[in-house]
């Protein structure tokens, strides 16, 4: 019978207890995950939350917003939002690859429903036990509620800078309108603001407004919303 190489028996070794301790970080954030997530739950329900936010005076639906806005806000923050049930793993994976090569925690590869989730629920601080009881909150708002209904939920919630929380208070802020009156350039300058609101909201320095913008143009020609020529005669 012919010997396995003893680097070879070592290695597989080494691939097993690397397997059974991923599984057990897995395991043991997953347990603590849940907890975060029936703690959050118990205080108050997703659904009464959300029943919270659509009796506020500023709510603004999703018909109350223009195409552009809407396009640009996916294709820059998750554009397989329509596809997908709550969670990207082709962007988890990126962002888990982007974090391990740089040794941060910095790239969340976040869905708009996982960012309504935290919105909803949870701290903006980033750990291994908030983005686990995240995964339990999107499986129960992907499965209460439409793309529609969680698109329009996520933009009242944001972050917008300089005090405003939902893009009804951004639009008449920043710009003067309401949601439905904004160019397609004030759109797209909004729709870049949630990644980072205080770098990117007007006022605060409008030569990082500016290359945001193109960002989420140019992330906007990447998926096919708009041409280059259009993008160009933005700028």
């Amino acid at each position: 019978m012919k010997k396995r190489h003893p680097v070879r028996k070592t290695i597989c070794v080494l691939l097993i207890l690397m397997l059974c301790a991923a599984m057990s970080v897995g395991i043991f954030y997953g347990v603590k995950g849940y907890q975060m997530y029936q703690d959050a739950i118990s205080l108050s329900s997703i659904e009464d939350r959300v029943d919270k936010i659509r009796g506020e005076e500023d709510f603004t639906k999703y018909s109350e917003m223009t195409d552009f806005y809407i396009n640009a806000v996916i294709s820059v923050e998750d554009h397989r939002f329509r596809e997908h049930k709550g969670i990207d793993l082709i962007a988890l994976c990126r962002a888990f690859w982007a974090d391990i090569r740089s040794m941060s925690f910095r790239e969340g590869g976040s869905t708009i429903t996982q960012q309504l989730a935290k919105n909803l629920l949870f701290t903006q601080d980033k750990n291994l036990e908030r983005k686990a009881a995240e995964v339990f909150a999107v499986m129960e708002i992907e499965a209460e509620y439409s793309k529609e209904e969680i698109f329009e939920l996520y933009v009242n919630t944001a972050s917008f800078g300089s005090g405003y929380e939902g893009i009804y208070a951004a639009s008449t802020g920043y710009f003067g309108k309401i949601p439905s009156e904004l160019t397609d350039y004030e759109a797209v300058v909004l729709a870049g603001v949630p990644n980072a609101p205080s770098v990117y909201a007007p006022g605060v320095d409008e030569g990082l407004v500016s290359l945001r913008a193109q960002q989420v143009l140019r992330s906007m020609v990447r998926n096919e919303v708009i041409t280059q020529a259009e993008m160009d005669g933005m700028m």
